[in-house]
């Protein structure tokens, strides 16, 4: 059939007396949604139409996905499914009355759509009309509905279900997080050791481990300990947990979460994030004042004084009348609710012509191969974001007066100007606790976050994140020996520290500081703000100074000593990430943004800061580890001491006995896989299952042996001693190949950080081929849509000179990353551009030194 006689409206009406006997067919694949179903009738899963859209929107009555006019026909094709259910909300305008007024007209009785309403259009002249029908492929009959008489019970049942079904997206509607949050039964209760101690404002690291992020404070006893790994290898070790089953203390706030509006607070006990209507007093007992973060006697809160108004003004340009601009590459997105953090590192990303050929150039095969449930794949969402960006199809200019009044004679067809993320932002965010929460983040951790899942979902022979990737060579001297250590490690973002002891303009600063306390004592306007003013040539000499190195342990002294450390680029990106350092705590525990002006270049050379490796007449430090510390043991020195002390997630023991397996086969299950979760236990156990001592007790080895047999269980996971597929994918994530990553844990005892450092010192690794290890990576990546080829061993790095041109920023305005509001500034077509959600305009006056990540482009030699 050709597709203009396939949605010919109208073409395949029925008669009412046919329609039961022509859906009989089709009843088995009717379904009726059930609690837990996701149904998408506000999206299309392979595009931004929407029932707003020229065609409409069409849901699958099986698997209940929503489909575009232009993208039907692909979902047909591949899955059979032949009944679905047109969406389609008009804009009419309204017959005006006997007495001149307006008389609502609706073939409708409600807008049962769960779709906005333009707060533009006077609703007064116009009103919205939804209608549904049932639309049969391939003949494209259509059924108009509501048809209750005439349709068969099951399908009236399932059309009404899915009409009155809610968003999908539900959670991500402005504050609803706050909303879903409970108060914890713990909160009220809850009893604080009087241990004297008290928590500094930076500088943490987990008492158990060397870990210094996704770091939680325990409210009774104010022990700093870490959460656990998330799926996209950031985390820690579950030390934060461990410590609750050893106490009892059933609260903790996540460290770095703490604005004057409350913090992150999980409880153990009740297993959910929860909210603690007493945190400030909780807080204040560890030294940490909230107090002094709430409004003050004006009504201002402290860090939003009149001065934090004009950065608002400078970066978004206000006061400025900036033209419009529209077509291709000039699409705005909606804001969320804090997203705006997203909208800002997409535009960015999009801009990069690798990204746009990986997934833009692609789309076709990508869409062709797409799972059969497009929204949970990643190059798809991909691609569908990089399109409706990039198209010009949703990024429309206004018609003309005069064409825009003859419309709305008949019909009125609303333009698309802007993409609405909301598929996208669900996807990229599932399991992450940050980022798939209302709450606004940080745009430096949502890129590194965001370039993980393109490491992990190859798109075709070339990775588009390489472009970012590059080598850095740390130097590590002991302050005594003069020995040192050179080191290798990847790395996405050049971090630049902020001089401010090199301001050009102290006296003014000085001069301002005394009016404004002045100001704020007499209760009067505060004075014109005068912000630092940083050569960025300080900021580039801070990044190039050693640093020194806590806890250094000298393998020369075989002690701790002293140590500094400094870092240079072992290789140049082809482009460039810089990300200014402007966060920070004070000493009161408020979190500040050095409010600074730094001159940053459009033309940046940083040749100079290319690493020359070992020297003449260096000497390096001895290959000697660190002795492994065995920390006392407060219980009896029984003989079951290893057990007492054990750590086993008993969740996942609990998951895997549900399953039907003997309980002391599911302890050592989590055991040997070194509590990496309930998944990569089920596959010890099948490994397992036919040997003699599998449901017999755990025991545990001698002192001795701990390490070796230890080792040697976890790397049993799965096939023929397997390091554990996480750590595995962790370091595929850094740009090294499969058979590398392996080799480099069997030969480290499946020791992470080990791992990497004997990447490093193997330049050229022995070649490994495992039929069955091939198969499960075939297995593991089926979900690709197209699988990488496998390239040189090590990294993948595009190295070139050290010369760039900035093409584009991204500008933060608040006081911390946790709050404000990011915009995005891009070079296009020989001008700038400002991308501020929704608003795509012409630059004229583009904050250049306001900035907090900065994307430069490697000039051609």
């Amino acid at each position: 059939m050709q597709r203009a006689a396939l949605f010919r409206g109208g073409d395949a009406q029925m008669a009412s007396g046919d329609l039961g006997e022509l859906l009989v067919p089709y009843m088995p694949t009717i379904r009726v949604p059930k609690s837990g179903d996701r149904v998408f009738k506000t999206e299309c899963a392979f595009s931004y139409d929407s029932p707003d859209s020229e065609g409409g929107l069409y849901v699958c009555m099986n698997t209940f996905l929503g489909f575009g006019r232009e993208h039907i026909e692909r979902h047909y094709r591949k899955t059979g499914q032949c009944v679905y259910l047109h969406l389609k909300r008009h804009l009419r305008q309204k017959v005006p009355g006997a007495s001149g007024g307006a008389l609502p007209k609706r073939r409708n009785a409600k807008l049962f759509l769960d779709l906005e309403i333009s707060s533009d259009l006077n609703s007064d002249d116009f009103e919205y009309e939804d209608e549904a029908k049932l639309v049969i492929f391939p003949d494209h009959y259509e059924i108009s509905l509501p048809n209750i008489e005439e349709l068969p019970a099951l399908v009236t049942i399932a059309c009404d279900a899915l009409l009155s079904a809610k968003s999908p997206y539900r959670k991500q509607e402005p504050d609803s997080w706050e909303e879903e949050l409970q108060a914890s039964k713990h909160a009220k209760t809850l009893v604080q050791l009087d241990n004297g101690v008290r928590i500094p404002p930076s500088g943490w690291k987990c008492s158990r481990c060397d870990l210094r992020e996704n770091l939680w404070l325990n409210l009774s006893d104010g022990s700093v300990l870490c959460g656990k790994w998330f799926f996209d290898g950031s985390g820690g070790n579950g030390h934060a947990v461990e410590h609750y089953r050893d106490t009892g203390y059933p609260l903790a706030v996540k460290l770095g979460t703490i604005t004057p509006d409350g913090a992150d607070v999980y409880s153990f006990d009740e297993e959910e994030p929860v909210l603690d209507p007493h945190i400030a007093k909780h807080l204040a007992h560890f030294g940490i004042d909230m107090l002094q973060m709430q409004v003050t006697d004006n009504g201002l809160r402290d860090n939003d004084l009149k001065p934090r108004v004009s950065e608002w003004e400078v970066i978004q340009e206000a006061g400025v009348k900036l033209k419009p601009m529209y077509g291709p590459g000039y699409t705005g997105m909606k804001n969320l609710g804090n997203s705006c953090y997203l909208n800002a590192v997409m535009q960015a990303i999009f801009s990069i012509p690798e990204f746009q050929r990986a997934y833009v150039g692609n789309l076709p095969r990508i869409f062709d191969y797409s799972p059969l449930d497009p929204t949970q794949d990643f190059n798809t969402q991909m691609a569908k974001l990089g399109h409706g960006l990039l198209s010009g199809q949703y990024s429309k200019p206004p018609m003309k007066s005069e064409l825009i009044e003859q419309v709305m004679k008949e019909e009125h067809k609303p333009q698309h100007n802007g993409i609405s993320p909301r598929m996208f932002k669900a996807f990229i965010s599932k399991g992450h606790p940050e980022f798939s929460s209302n709450r606004q983040q940080d745009a430096q951790e949502f890129f590194l976050h965001l370039i993980n899942l393109v490491e992990r979902n190859p798109v075709g022979s070339e990775n588009p994140s390489d472009v970012f990737r590059f080598l850095v060579e740390e130097r590590t001297q002991c302050c005594q020996s003069r020995k040192v250590r050179y080191t290798d490690r990847v790395d996405y973002i050049m971090q630049l520290p902020v001089a401010m002891e090199a301001a050009t303009n102290k006296d003014e600063l000085i001069a301002y500081e005394l009016k404004r306390r002045e100001a704020e004592a007499a209760r009067r306007p505060l004075p014109e703000l005068v912000r630092a003013k940083i050569p960025f040539s300080a900021c580039l000499q801070a990044f190039s100074e050693p640093s020194n190195v806590e806890d250094f342990w000298s393998s020369a002294l075989q002690a701790k000593s002293a140590g500094v450390k400094t870092s240079r680029f072992a290789s140049f990106p082809e482009y460039l990430v810089v990300q200014i350092k402007k966060f920070t705590f004070g000493l009161d525990w408020i979190p500040k943004k050095l409010d600074v002006s730094i001159d940053m270049p459009d033309f940046l050379d940083i040749t100079h800061l290319r690493a020359r490796g070992l020297q003449p007449g260096e000497e390096e430090l001895p290959d000697i580890a660190p002795p492994i510390v065995i920390p006392d043991d407060p219980k009896d020195h029984m003989t079951n001491h290893f057990v007492e002390s054990l750590d086993i997630d008993e969740s996942s023991v609990m998951q895997l006995a549900e399953m039907g397996f003997p309980l002391e086969a599911c302890r050592k299950a989590v055991y040997y896989t070194g509590n990496l979760g309930a998944e990569v236990a089920f596959n010890w156990i099948i490994a397992h299952m036919e040997e003699p001592d599998f449901a017999e007790p755990l025991v545990i080895p001698a002192f001795g042996e701990v390490a070796s047999s230890g080792a040697a269980a976890l790397g049993a996971v799965g096939l023929d001693n397997q390091p554990p597929e996480e750590m595995v994918a962790i370091i595929i994530s850094m740009g090294f190949q499969r058979n590398v990553a392996i080799q480099a844990l069997k030969a480290t005892n499946n020791n992470l950080e080990r791992a990497l450092e004997w990447i490093f010192s193997h330049p050229d690794p022995e070649e490994e081929s495992d039929p069955a290890l091939d198969t499960m990576d075939m297995e593991n990546n089926a979900n690709a849509n197209i699988l990488a080829e496998t390239g040189s061993e090590g990294p993948r790095i595009k190295d070139g000179p050290g010369r760039y041109e900035l093409f584009g920023f991204i500008s933060h305005m608040g006081t911390s990353t946790m709050s404000g509001h990011y915009v995005c500034h891009l070079r296009k077509e020989g001008r700038w551009v400002i991308y501020n959600d929704l608003r795509v305009c012409a630059s004229e006056r583009p904050p250049k030194d306001l900035g907090y990540i900065y994307f430069y482009h490697r000039i051609p030699s």
